[in-house]
């Protein structure tokens, strides 16, 4: 398992540098109005539908959410992306019992109010237009060792173009309850019926 090494003055340069690219490559970005709980780490779990998704969850953590990002990559692709260790990647392999130990090491930085993880709990790259999210049980692990106060976030990222050349993209993200007081079949049943509605709600998004 490979912890993160964080480094401040790097996650800020390149928080402010992605925001910068993603201006570029996306005619829009609408972050759905949401506020997180004070005193509270958050868990960010996150639809994975394609390259940009981490770096979306950086853009939300960073601008957004106001808290310190880490996130659960995949070992072989973290080893092939290693300045990503600087901005907060730590890694998990599946396939190997080390995974117990990253859920462990996922747990211990919620224990921290000003943490925020983002984790794909669909385990793999599944087209946003699916209507049902399934939610690995590493999840219910990793949530059963959070120890401090955690607000666990579900977003849901859509994408659609309109008028545009370039894509736009919108987070719709809802409080899923805390870590602790949701049971593992709860939280799977609210991100469902809130993926569901944010699909229809983008029906009707303003563009």
């Amino acid at each position: 398992m490979i912890p993160a090494r964080r480094v401040k003055i790097f996650s800020n340069w390149f928080a402010m540098y992605m925001r910068y690219r993603m201006r570029k490559a996306f005619n829009n970005m609408v972050v759905m109005p949401f506020t997180p709980k004070p005193g509270h780490s958050v868990l960010l779990l996150c639809n994975h539908f394609s390259w940009w998704d981490g770096l979306w969850g950086n853009y939300l953590a960073y601008w957004h959410l106001n808290r310190n990002l880490y996130i659960m990559m995949q070992e072989d692709h973290l080893k092939k992306r290693m300045l990503l260790n600087l901005f907060g990647g730590f890694s998990i392999n599946r396939s190997s019992r080390e995974m117990i130990k990253s859920l462990q090491y996922a747990a211990g930085l919620l224990n921290d109010p000003e943490n925020l993880v983002v984790v794909f709990p669909q385990g793999e790259l599944i087209s946003n237009h699916t209507t049902e999210i399934k939610v690995e049980k590493g999840i219910e692990r990793l949530i059963k060792n959070i120890k401090g106060p955690c607000q666990i976030v579900y977003n849901c990222a859509l994408i659609d173009y309109f008028e545009s050349l370039k894509p736009s993209v919108y987070f719709h993200l809802f409080d899923c309850g805390l870590a602790g007081e949701v049971s593992f079949e709860e939280l799977v049943e609210k991100i469902n019926t809130f993926h569901q509605q944010a699909l229809k709600a983008q029906v009707n998004v303003e563009h």
